[in-house]
């Protein structure tokens, strides 16, 4: 299905605005149990539209990894935050996204006028703005989305060839039943994410054994 949403209405907005450099923000995996937060920021070029831009979850893999080249081949600038685990754990996903970000921004070589995130405040020290649900809503933003998505879903796979037993190649970490008793046979492994309540909830009943 056809996005019907004008996913350039943000972009245009503050290009009239005087803003030619727009960088758009968002991050992969906050939701799952195990393995890393990916941030990516996607600044595109104007003059290579990439069709079919939307929120990394509503296109199918296929389209995700098309989408995932011709981004990094056509975009003007890519960058990629990959938030550790132990990261994740100790700072809260909140905090890693948010963080991530603007490691992104402060590692960018293009001089950014304006940044647009997907829900995500940055404080005083970018010029930005916080759309909710904006991975649907802008094609920065959902650019951004499907760098994240992917890069995340292929650092998902390199994990599943490491721990075959917990099926990482299936789920990407996210909780789901499959994951559930994966853990419950076989206790959790270095990329679970201790802070999580699931994750919290197996250990309770391994240590009540």
């Amino acid at each position: 299905m056809k996005n019907s949403v004008d996913m350039y209405l943000y972009e245009n907005k503050y290009k009239k605005m005087g803003k030619k450099i727009i960088a758009g923000l968002d991050e992969a995996g906050r939701g799952p149990m195990a393995g890393p937060l990916v941030v990516a920021m996607v600044i595109l070029d104007p003059k290579k539209k990439i069709e079919g831009l939307n929120d990394s979850k509503q296109l199918t893999e296929k389209k995700r990894e098309a989408l995932f080249k011709q981004i990094n081949e056509f975009a003007k600038e890519v960058q990629v935050e990959v938030i550790s685990v132990e990261d994740v754990d100790r700072l809260n996903v909140y905090q890693a996204s948010k963080i991530g970000m603007i490691n992104c921004l402060k590692k960018a070589k293009s001089k950014i006028d304006f940044v647009l995130t997907d829900a995500m405040p940055l404080g005083e020290e970018f010029d930005h703005e916080a759309i909710i649900k904006g991975d649907a809503k802008s094609a920065s933003i959902a650019a951004a989305s499907i760098i994240a998505k992917v890069t995340r879903d292929h650092l998902m796979y390199e994990y599943a060839k490491a721990y075959p037993e917990y099926h990482f190649e299936k789920h990407k970490g996210y909780v789901t039943k499959l994951h559930r008793e994966a853990i419950n046979e076989f206790g959790i492994c270095d990329i679970h994410r201790r802070s999580f309540a699931p994750v919290q909830d197996i250990i309770r009943k391994h240590n009540q054994k």
